[in-house]
């Protein structure tokens, strides 16, 4: 559309040119399209979706060997329970006195007493002996060992013991229900008295009863809340066990202990006696689902829980128990506890080997496994868990196959979070040691992405948010891994169908340099390389500085050149091996081939630089770019290929607009002309009209006008005048038009009826079209220019063309008013600029003659 800016002289312009303003509106826009030099649209390159979910695709470059596996197997012995020890918290200072320990050969359950600032021995023991009382009647079987021992040799010993097997999960019913006989019953007479002790370290709080320093107690009767474990004094009210900021940190911690080994007995004891005596899965679950509510409720997620190591190693047990619904609810509360290192690892393949079965989709919809995936995400340390990380992210790419989970993620911010994992991954260097095993997490989080980029939400975040750098960073760095740049391609590939992205894509200036530098590496790699040029066609449909950055890249010619030529061969060879075999195996293919859709998104690039004023010229000047636009006409059919042939016949068009020097389109016009007419000959509506198109503008020159006439093609072109379809007549018409400039080859008009059929079309057409309008009056005086006579000249339509003129040269009449304001000042702008002055001129010389006449 630009380049008509550059013509002012009549006779150097194509037959459409029209003098409007440099200010157009969208629908001059859109009209115009039809006019001047077209962009091509085209298939987004279509991506299979994969049979089965794995980590890496049937398509992958990586050697099996060389990639981490997609399938594998996990047990109880898979973790490691030597890390599953609790961070430790505030640490102590050490006390001048020793801690008492209860030692007892019948209490294997009682808890480890904390040192208390208590002036008197017996207070101690008396305080110690009521603890241990309460904790031997709430206690299960052997899942707590409260031997004399110190609290750091207890946690080495519990953690050293190795998974078992499911038949050794727990003790027999017998054993357990023998245990529970030793000890006194929680409601037996011989309870006489509770303990309500809150004891500090330096000085201690309020007690429920009791004065300050001393603990307090109680008989059954005195406190009838004790009857119910939901009121009892013991129970802390608080849904955190948090301790009081008081700044005495030490009190604080005993507290927390306290208030821990409670929780411990009443709340958690009592479900893994459950997992560990059940054999039913859906109770297995169902205790699951309590073990982590209560865990949540009570703030005990995460590392801060003493028991943790002995909670999570129960869960491991239950590993090796066949199912996926079960190991759901354990990888939650396991990645919940914020395991690490081996642990780590192991859960996220459990994440991983659950999100790989499509049909746990919704059970994991319901599970909330998301959450704790992203903050694994969020929180873990890339290099030292890479590996753990990597099955995170399969397992969150697994989920993005599904519509409710891909919503999901957008909801809780998992676009932000993976560019900012993306950020961290770039920021690590060829060079650096985890440099190769984070291409592997690279993959998972660009496939995350590319299906994310579905989603309007996400994609707006994807712009704004910078993704276009980052994923060039990514592009650059990882140029030598296929897998990477096919993904992060494939990303760019479907977000540049959007203007916006379009246009954050194009004010990145290396991306030309990138796509060129991946054309060249991986020419052969299909279904990259239509990525890229469906990527360079649709930054370079819109956008100038797109096509003049592309252009003026070194060599980017010349590598356009280069693929035509290897996927012009590859598809030689394809098509010689179906004739050898029977064009019948052909015409099964309702899609255009491997090697014919490289093609046509490589010449929509061509079609789409063309545009340009001064790019259209360098190629249209370029002889090995036409070279290859007529060599696609000479081999290939339409019947073939349809969308190829079209492609190349437009950028020839396109390229015959300008009249530059050393013009190869000019040198071949002859030949092109004869590669049209074959077209023109075609079955192919789309095919007929783009050769009428590309006529237009060659029929400029002489030899091409003695051909449309030697050919008889201008028989053809008033034919099409009956075609109804304003498109079709408007190119027609340009033909003709051009053909009426030679003197002598204007009767041809009136012999064929042309006469008669260009009134119809004015009449049929003109009120909404003023274009062709002005291109059938331009024609008609054209024709008239050696009139001596109206009806000599326009015969048994004179009559009728001059009513018909009159009425459209009427504002009144010729102008819908009803119309859209800006549909309205649309059509005033072309009647006045354009059909008016024409349509004056053309009626006063048929008046002016046919008055003459009477």
């Amino acid at each position: 559309m630009q380049a008509s800016k550059n013509k002012n002289t009549e006779k150097a312009e194509p037959f459409y040119k029209l003098s409007v303003p440099k200010q157009k509106t969208s629908s001059e826009i859109i009209n115009e399209a039809r006019n001047f030099l077209r962009t091509l649209r085209t298939r987004r390159p279509f991506t299979p979706t994969e049979e089965q979910r794995r980590l890496f695709g049937s398509g992958s470059s990586r050697a099996p060997q060389n990639r981490p596996p997609s399938v594998f197997s996990l047990h109880a012995s898979s973790f490691d329970l030597a890390e599953s020890r609790p961070v430790s918290g505030v640490r102590l200072s050490p006390l001048k006195h020793k801690p008492v320990l209860v030692n007892s050969a019948k209490d294997e359950d009682s808890s480890i007493s904390f040192p208390k600032a208590l002036a008197d021995a017996s207070e101690i023991r008396k305080v110690s002996n009521a603890r241990a009382r309460l904790f031997r009647r709430t206690s299960w079987g052997n899942f707590l060992s409260a031997k004399t021992v110190p609290p750091e040799q207890k946690e080495e010993k519990l953690d050293s013991e190795q998974p078992a097997m499911r038949n050794n999960l727990c003790r027999s019913n017998n054993d357990c229900l023998a245990e529970q006989r030793s000890y006194t019953p929680w409601n037996g007479e011989s309870r006489q008295l509770i303990c309500n002790e809150q004891i500090s370290g330096l000085e201690s709080g309020d007690f429920v009863q009791g004065t300050a320093g001393k603990p307090s107690f109680q008989t059954r009767g005195e406190s009838e809340q004790m009857k119910k474990p939901g009121t009892s004094p013991l129970w802390p009210r608080s849904t955190g066990w948090k301790g009081r900021e008081t700044g005495l940190q030490v009190e604080t911690r005993i507290n927390e202990s306290e208030e821990e080994e409670i929780f411990w007995h009443m709340k958690v004891l009592p479900i893994l006696h459950e997992l560990e005596k059940e054999d039913n899965v859906e109770n297995l679950c169902l205790a699951c689902t309590k073990l982590y509510q209560a865990l949540n409720e009570e703030n005990m997620l995460g590392k801060k829980f003493k028991r943790r190591s002995v909670l999570l190693k129960t869960l491991y047990k239950l590993v090796d128990i066949d199912s996926d619904p079960l190991c759901l609810k354990l990888t939650k509360i396991i990645l919940s506890m914020k395991v690490d290192g081996r642990n780590l690892l192991s859960v996220c393949k459990l994440a991983f080997k659950i999100c790989r079965n499509e049909k746990n989709d919704y059970i994991i919809q319901n599970d909330g496994l998301l959450d704790c995936l992203l903050e694994v995400l969020r929180t873990e340390d890339l290099q030292k868990n890479n590996e753990a990380l990597l099955y995170c992210m399969g397992a969150i790419k697994f989920m993005s196959g599904n519509a409710v989970l891909l919503n999901e993620m957008v909801k809780k911010g998992a676009v932000e979070m993976l560019l900012q994992l993306l950020k961290q991954i770039n920021n690590v260097k060829e060079n650096d040691t985890y440099f190769s095993n984070l291409g592997h997490l690279l993959v998972q989080l660009a496939a995350t992405l590319r299906s994310l980029a579905d989603l309007a939400p996400a994609r707006r975040q994807l712009i704004r948010s910078g993704a276009v750098s980052e994923l060039c960073v990514a592009l650059e760095q990882r140029m030598r891994d296929k897998d990477v740049c096919t993904y992060v391609i494939r990303i760019f590939s479907k977000l540049s169908s959007y203007n916006d992205f379009c246009t954050a894509l194009a004010d990145c200036s290396r991306c030309y340099i990138l796509f060129l530098a991946l054309l060249n590496k991986h020419q052969k790699q299909q279904d990259l390389v239509i990525r890229i040029l469906f990527i360079l066609g649709n930054l370079t449909a819109k956008n100038d500085q797109a096509r003049e950055q592309f252009f003026q890249e070194k060599g980017s010619m010349d590598t356009l050149k280069s693929l035509f030529q290897t996927y012009h061969e590859l598809d030689l060879n394809a098509q010689k091996w179906h004739k050898e075999r029977g064009r019948e195996e052909k015409k099964h293919l309702k899609h255009p081939s491997e090697a014919e859709d490289v093609l046509i998104k490589l010449i929509r690039v061509l079609a789409n630089l063309s545009v340009h004023p001064s790019i259209g010229a360098a190629l249209a000047a370029a002889h090995h770019v036409v070279e290859l636009l007529v060599t696609v006409l000479e081999y290939k059919s339409v019947d073939e290929c349809e969308e190829l042939v079209i492609s190349a016949a437009t950028t020839i068009n396109n390229l015959s607009y300008y009249k530059v020097k050393s013009s190869a389109v000019q040198d071949k016009k002859l030949h092109i002309a004869e590669m049209l007419l074959k077209l023109l000959m075609s079955n192919s509506m789309d095919g007929v009209v783009e050769a009428v198109r590309a006529f237009g503008n060659l029929s400029q020159y002489h030899e091409i006008c003695d051909f449309i006439i030697q050919k008889k093609i201008h028989k053809f072109m008033i034919a099409l005048l009956d075609a109804k379809n304003q498109d079709v007549c408007f190119s027609a018409c340009g033909v003709l038009l051009n053909l009426t400039v030679d003197k002598n080859k204007r009767a041809f008009l009136m012999e064929e009826g042309g006469i008669g059929k260009l009134v119809d079309c004015l009449q049929d057409f003109g009120p909404s079209d003023w274009q062709l309008a002005c291109l059938i009056c331009k024609t008609l005086w054209n024709y008239s220019g050696n009139i001596t006579s109206a009806a000599s000249c326009f015969g048994e339509d004179t009559e009728t063309l001059l009513v018909l003129l009159s009425s459209l040269l009427d504002a009144e009449l010729a102008l819908d008013y009803s119309l859209d304001r800006d549909v309205r000042d649309y059509h005033k702008l072309y009647w006045e600029r354009e059909f008016k002055p024409v349509a004056e001129k053309l009626l006063d010389r048929i008046e002016n003659h046919h008055s003459f006449q009477l």
